[in-house]
């Protein structure tokens, strides 16, 4: 019988399964725990909006969505986001599922700091963002009940959570600083980084190749 909790199905098959053990067996258990949460919340908050993402696409894109802080997932010259991204997909490929499946879960996990614009694409996309904008940001906890909540932080517990997940932030891309330009990213080494400066956009600007 599939786990419930807080009235969300826990997807129950072979693919699940795998994803499960891997995460669990490969990360901190702050990405582990964290990333059931997004997928439990992301679930409930998609029900608010109406949303029916594939439950099997959406927990796959849950549990790798923070892969990229942490080794062996992390490289070292793109974006961590996009890190998650590629071994989400390898993973759903190496499983026999479709491209557009797999891209569609790449989508969800390259953009899931991206404000605003996953909101307008696939229901996984959507449902991925919301999760973590719950349990990170805690942006539209009043569509979740307070029983739902307890229940999800009861099977997934969040002790300290604020400051360790700045930290797994820091340490997961203060080696390639120039990978955060243009995402909220910058903001995390602007506060724990000791000399960062973040590239600005301006600066670019008045500052290429282009004569005037």
């Amino acid at each position: 019988m599939s786990e419930k909790i807080a009235g969300v199905a826990i997807p129950d098959s072979t693919l699940t399964r795998e994803a499960t053990e891997l995460i669990r067996d490969t990360t901190p258990p702050l990405i582990y725990h964290h990333s059931r949460r997004v997928f439990l919340f992301g679930s409930l908050q998609a029900a608010a909006r109406g949303l029916t993402p594939d439950p099997e696409l959406l927990y796959v894109a849950a549990l790798f969505h923070d892969t990229g802080l942490v080794e062996p997932y992390r490289s070292d010259d793109q974006r961590f986001e996009m890190d998650g991204a590629d071994q989400a997909r390898a993973f759903l490929l190496s499983h026999g599922l479709s491209e557009a499946d797999a891209n569609t879960v790449w989508t969800a996990v390259a953009l899931h700091t991206t404000p605003e614009v996953p909101y307008k694409m696939a229901p996984e996309v959507a449902a991925t963002t919301a999760g973590v904008e719950t349990d990170v940001l805690g942006l539209n906890l009043d569509n979740i009940t307070r029983a739902q909540i307890e229940e999800v932080t009861a099977a997934h517990p969040r002790p300290d959570f604020k400051r360790q997940i700045l930290q797994a932030f820091t340490d997961g891309f203060k080696h390639r600083p120039d990978t955060t330009f243009g995402t909220v990213n910058a903001d995390v080494l602007q506060h724990f980084v000791p000399g960062f400066r973040r590239i600005d956009f301006v600066d670019v600007i008045q500052n290429s190749a282009w004569p005037e």
